[in-house]
């Protein structure tokens, strides 16, 4: 879901990032670091009832969501999110305050 409320579908294939997913849709994941927890640009905030199905945050990724906007309980680096047949239906919405400077 997008920060205005819109909802938007994509596919991914197990094993794939969902901050690839997010970037190939047009989604405002800047993703700035790659995918290397050096930076919070690809945060969202996962549906209440998909959170604890996610493995857990290691240290690293806890510590940047500090520095991201709008965090909240279920808030995650989507680089870090790993699709498995498991997370089929996955639920995530972009936060409010989101910035994409690459312009997604």
């Amino acid at each position: 879901m997008t920060a205005d409320g819109r909802k938007v579908e994509a596919e991914g294939v197990p094993g794939q990032r969902l901050l690839e997913v997010g970037q190939n849709i047009g989604m405002p994941l800047e993703g700035t670091c790659e995918g290397q927890m050096a930076c919070s640009t690809c945060h969202v905030i996962v549906a209440a009832e998909w959170f604890d199905r996610l493995a857990g945050a290691a240290d690293d990724e806890e510590d940047m969501l500090d520095l991201a906007a709008g965090v909240t309980r279920t808030s995650r680096l989507s680089c870090q999110i790993v699709l498995s047949e498991e997370l089929d239906g996955l639920e995530v919405r972009i936060p409010e305050e989101s910035r994409d400077m690459q312009g997604r």
